[in-house]
């Protein structure tokens, strides 16, 4: 009896931290306010009367994003910055799209676990594990498979097929922030001296210099 008791109360706790990693609502809702003065881990609410269904809707992710850039490829995310509704819901969408060889470069969401599915083509993927072990997990999709990105490690995508590709990510957070981590070390603003990243990074200062333009 004392064991049943002891796992239940185990489950309690793995419940309560399950479902406390962004706070629960207290109401139906919380569709937000952008422009309100108070400041709260989100945003603060509207009046729940004025609610619309708009407020609950993104139209667009059936269209396939622009593409022609560097890295080739492109993501449509839909947060609370597209869907009010969605705030203090804890959960969001993106679609990604991807020409032939595109990639999404190695980036990190602080705020929130990524489940990723495949519709259109083949992606490599994959993520690093924390230190000290830096293990890399990876790999290849096809059409209807799908991956999990834990929250806070890098990972990334890469289409490997010969035609255009593009898949679908829900993630556990209505804002769950992205921190692309060449643009975080090479670009940011003031930069990083860069005899420091030289020595990290075991560079020559000159090729830490070309990397920062072009970041």
């Amino acid at each position: 009896m004392a064991k049943h008791v002891l796992v239940l109360n185990l489950l309690a706790i793995t419940c309560a931290l399950v479902v406390a990693f962004e706070p629960s609502p207290l109401q139906d809702f919380c569709v937000a306010e952008p422009s309100g003065s108070a400041r709260v881990n989100g945003f603060a609410c509207m009046d729940p009367k004025l609610a619309q269904a708009n407020h609950f809707t993104f139209s667009g992710l059936h269209v396939a994003g622009n593409t022609s850039n560097p890295l080739g490829s492109r993501v449509t995310p839909v947060t609370v910055a597209q869907i009010p509704g969605l705030n203090t819901l804890g959960a969001s969408l993106a679609r990604i799209d991807y020409a032939p060889w595109g990639v999404i470069p190695p980036h990190v969401h602080p705020r929130a676990t990524e489940i990723l599915t495949v519709i259109e083509g083949s992606l490599e993927v994959g993520f690093v594990t924390s230190n000290p072990d830096n293990r890399l997990i990876t790999k290849v999709l096809k059409k209807g498979d799908v991956f999990v990105f834990p929250i806070g490690l890098a990972h990334f995508q890469r289409n490997v097929g010969h035609g255009n590709a593009f898949s679908i990510s829900a993630l556990s957070s209505q804002n769950p922030g992205v921190i692309t981590i060449a643009n975080a070390v090479f670009g940011s603003n003031p930069s990083i001296a860069d005899d420091l990243l030289a020595r990290a990074f075991q560079l020559d200062k000159s090729v830490v210099g070309q990397l920062q333009t072009k970041f």
